[in-house]
């Protein structure tokens, strides 16, 4: 019986590896035409660009993380001509649900261009109002050289009544892309 079992087991997680590997590419395009693309377009949506920024998107290593793995994040140009107008990459900070993903875009000069939420697992009616424009939109042209804060906390942008762990996530993401933002500026010029 145990043999079996161990057996069953031991085909279940080929074929799950060997599936997982079949369709790494098809999620990766997914991610990008359904969930990263739109965000791109929103934040980079007030630049002027004449480039897809996905077709030429980049990786930019950030240095190594505690164990001594690279830390690598992938930028999307938005250009003029040969001229960088903007960029756009993604962030993460931690709501009351888990999570926060989001695209930060910033123009040339290091201020924010805008900001889209692509995936979080916050409260439905609540926290979930992080995706709402009436809360995002306070982030488009924000200077930001000293980072972002919310209006509680001395800063310029509103946080959601009642959702101060997701507003916090928020800015908290903001706030580790506008920390990168310079070795990114380094590393793309």
């Amino acid at each position: 019986m145990i043999i079996v079992l161990a057996v069953i087991c031991g085909c279940s997680g080929l074929v799950l590896s060997f599936t997982n590997q079949v369709t790494l590419e098809q999620r990766e395009n997914q991610l990008l035409t359904y969930v990263q693309g739109p965000s791109i377009q929103s934040v980079l949506s007030g630049q002027e660009y004449d480039n897809d920024p996905i077709q030429d998107r980049f990786t930019v290593s950030l240095g190594e993380d505690d164990q001594g793995n690279p830390i690598e994040m992938t930028v999307f140009p938005a250009k003029k001509g040969d001229d960088m107008v903007a960029m756009a990459y993604a962030s993460s900070g931690m709501g009351y649900g888990g999570e926060i993903d989001v695209m930060v875009g910033f123009d040339r000069e290091g201020n924010l261009a805008g900001v889209s939420i692509m995936t979080h697992a916050e409260t439905p009616g609540l926290g979930a109002r992080i995706e709402e424009p009436g809360f995002t939109e306070q982030f488009r042209n924000l200077e930001v050289k000293d980072g972002v804060q919310l209006s509680q906390d001395g800063g310029e942008v509103d946080g959601i009544s009642g959702a101060s762990f997701s507003s916090k996530g928020v800015v908290s993401a903001i706030n580790k892309a506008v920390d990168v933002f310079p070795k990114v500026k380094e590393e793309v010029s």
